[in-house]
C-alpha cells in the first residue's frame, strides 16, 4: 500500500493567515491582529505588496497584502477605500507595517476591516517585506508541488488496482488509507452502497447517517468532503470523506481523484450503481446469516442502506433458484421494504421490514405468489433486530432441507413443513449418519445405480405411490415394478415393510443432504 512522505495536513496547497503569522520571520515583526480575528483560517494563495488606494484591481482573490500605508496617511477616505477595495477583491488579509506613516494602528482602517470581516494585522517592529514575500512564496510553491505529487501518487495507486482487476472494496480501502478517515459511497438517495476505514469510525458515521444524509446537500465543513460520481451528463452517486482532518483543498483533491477512479472502475468493469447496491446488500445479509458479526453492530449498516429498522417486523426469507433482480422488482411492485442479495448454491436471501400492524403471513404469501418455479423458505417473523440472524439461518436451513426436490410443498415453506428432512439436514455431517447412509444404500451407490436411485427417491417421496412414481418417470407400471424389484434385490430390503422402507428413506435423505 502506498504512503505519503509527510502528514496530510502539511500537503495543503495553501497556507492560512494564522499559519503565516506563526512563521519565525513574521513573529520577529511582533504581529498583532487588530481586526477580523475570526477569519484567520482564510487561505493565503499569494503575497502581494501594494500601496495604491485602488489595490483591488490588481488582485484576483486570496492574496495577503503587505503595505506601509505611506500613500494613505492623513486621508481617512483613502484608508477606508483601501480596505473596501481589498474586501471586494476577496483578499485573504492585510498586513500594515507601523512606522513613519502610521506609528500606531489607524482606527479608520481597523474599523473598516472589522466591518468587512477582513483580517488586519499590524507589525510593531520594522520588517523587510521582501523576506516575508520570499518565505511565503517558497512555502506555497513547495506545498503545491507536494499536493500535485500526492494527487498523482493516489491516482497511480488506484489506477494500478483497477488495472489488476481489484474489487470496489479494495479501491475504497486504498482511498481510506490516504485520507485517514472513513469513506462512504452512496447513491442519489443517499443510501450507503459501500464503506471503508477503521471499523469503529465507520460505525460511528453510519450510526448518525440519517442526520448526515439530510445535510448531504449542504456546504462542506468540519472535514465532510464530497465528490460527485457520474459521467456523460448523468449523476448516479457520490463519495464522501467523513471527518477529514487535513486541509479542505487537499481533501477535495483526494475526493476528486477517488471519484475519477470509481467512475473508471465502473466503466471498465461493466458494473452499475445498482450492482454496487447488490454488493452492499450481499455483504450485509451474508454477515447476518453467518452470525460472525453481532447483529447490533450491523444495525447502522442496515439503517444506512435504507432498511427501516425502528419498530418493525422482520421476515427472513431464502429463495431457491430465484433471480435477485426479479425478487427486487417484485418487492418494489408490492411496495414491500426489504433488501435482496444472492448468497451461494443458488440461494437468494430476502429480508422484509414490515410495519408492526401489517400481516406478515399474508404479505409473504403475496410475495411468493408473484414468483415462478422457486421455493420460498421463510422463518417466523422477528420483532427484535437481534433475533434476525437466527431467523436468517432458520430460513436458510429450511431452503437447504427442500433443495433436493421435495414434492407437494406449500408456496411458502416453513420449518414445520420440512419434518424429517430438516432434521437429517442438521445431522448430515455426523460420521455415524454418514456411515449409516453408506451402509443402507451400498448396493445403489455406483454409476450403474444412478437411475435406480432416482426411482427410489421419487417412490419414497410420493409415499410409495407406484402410479405417481411411474407417471413422474414416464414409464409403465410393469417397468416400474421391475425397477423396484431390482432396487430391493440390490439393497436386500422389502420396501413394503414400513420399518425397512423408513430406514432406506432416512439413509437416502442423509445421502442427498451430504451430496448437497
Amino acid at each position: 500500500m502506498s504512503t505519503t512522505s509527510e502528514p496530510l495536513e502539511s500537503l495543503a496547497p495553501t497556507l492560512s493567515v494564522r499559519q503565516v503569522l506563526m512563521l519565525e520571520r513574521v513573529l520577529a515583526g511582533e504581529p498583532e491582529v487588530v481586526a477580523g480575528a475570526a477569519q484567520l483560517d482564510r487561505a493565503v494563495r499569494w503575497v502581494h505588496v501594494a500601496e495604491a488606494a485602488d489595490v483591488g484591481v490588481m488582485l484576483s482573490g486570496g492574496e495577503m497584502v503587505l503595505t506601509t500605508g505611506v500613500l494613505l496617511a492623513g486621508d481617512d477616505g483613502k484608508q477606508t477605500e483601501y480596505i473596501h477595495s481589498l474586501h471586494r477583491a476577496e483578499a485573504a488579509a492585510v498586513v500594515l507595517g507601523l512606522g513613519r506613516a502610521f506609528p500606531a494602528p489607524p482606527d479608520v482602517m481597523r474599523r473598516a476591516a472589522e466591518r468587512c470581516g477582513l483580517p488586519m494585522v499590524v507589525l510593531h517592529r520594522p520588517f523587510p517585506f521582501a523576506e516575508l514575500t520570499e518565505e511565503v512564496q517558497a512555502r506555497l510553491v513547495r506545498r503545491k508541488f507536494a499536493a500535485v505529487s500526492m494527487s498523482e501518487a493516489v491516482r497511480t495507486a488506484l489506477t494500478g488496482l483497477i488495472t489488476a482487476g481489484a474489487p470496489l472494496q479494495r479501491l475504497l480501502d486504498e482511498i481510506a488509507h490516504h485520507s485517514g478517515c472513513p469513506v462512504v459511497v452512496t447513491n442519489l438517495a443517499h443510501r450507503v452502497l459501500a464503506t471503508a476505514g477503521e471499523r469503529s469510525a465507520v460505525d460511528d458515521v453510519l450510526r448518525d447517517w440519517e442526520r448526515i444524509a439530510r445535510q448531504a446537500g449542504g456546504s462542506e465543513g468540519d472535514g465532510w468532503i464530497r465528490a460527485e460520481l457520474g459521467g456523460r451528463g448523468e449523476r448516479w452517486g457520490q463519495i464522501m470523506l467523513c471527518g477529514y482532518r487535513g486541509d479542505t483543498a487537499t481533501g477535495r483533491l483526494l475526493a476528486d481523484r477517488a471519484a475519477e477512479s470509481l467512475v473508471l472502475h465502473r466503466m471498465l468493469g461493466g458494473t452499475s450503481a445498482h450492482s454496487w447496491e447488490e454488493q452492499s446488500a450481499q455483504s450485509l445479509l451474508t454477515d447476518l446469516v453467518s452470525g460472525v458479526v453481532p447483529a447490533r453492530q450491523l444495525l447502522p449498516r442496515a439503517r444506512a442502506a435504507g432498511l427501516p429498522v425502528n419498530r418493525r417486523t422482520f421476515v427472513p426469507l431464502v429463495v431457491r433458484d430465484g433471480d435477485p433482480a426479479e425478487l427486487d422488482r417484485v418487492l418494489r411492485l408490492l411496495g414491500l421494504p426489504g433488501i435482496v442479495a444472492e448468497l451461494a448454491d443458488g440461494a437468494t436471501a430476502v429480508l422484509l421490514s414490515l410495519a408492526r400492524d401489517q400481516d406478515a403471513a399474508v404479505l409473504t404469501a403475496n410475495f411468493a405468489a408473484r414468483l415462478t418455479q422457486t421455493v420460498v423458505a421463510a422463518a417466523d417473523p422477528r420483532t427484535a433486530w437481534d433475533d434476525v440472524p437466527a431467523g436468517m439461518r432458520e430460513a436458510r436451513h429450511v431452503a437447504d432441507a427442500v433443495a433436493s426436490g421435495a414434492l407437494d410443498l406449500p408456496a411458502v415453506v416453513r420449518l414445520k413443513d420440512v419434518h424429517l428432512r430438516g432434521l437429517i439436514r442438521l445431522l448430515r455431517d455426523d460420521p455415524h449418519v454418514q456411515s449409516f447412509a453408506e451402509r443402507e444404500l451400498d448396493g445403489l451407490l455406483c454409476a450403474a445405480g444412478d437411475d435406480l436411485l432416482a426411482v427410489l427417491r421419487t417412490y419414497l417421496a410420493t409415499g410409495r405411490n407406484k402410479s405417481r412414481t411411474a407417471q413422474l418417470h414416464h414409464v409403465s407400471r410393469p417397468a416400474l415394478y421391475r425397477r423396484l424389484e431390482a432396487i430391493q434385490g440390490r439393497l436386500g430390503v422389502d420396501l413394503d415393510d414400513f420399518e425397512q422402507a423408513a430406514s432406506v428413506h432416512i439413509a437416502l435423505l442423509a445421502h442427498d443432504a451430504q451430496q448437497a
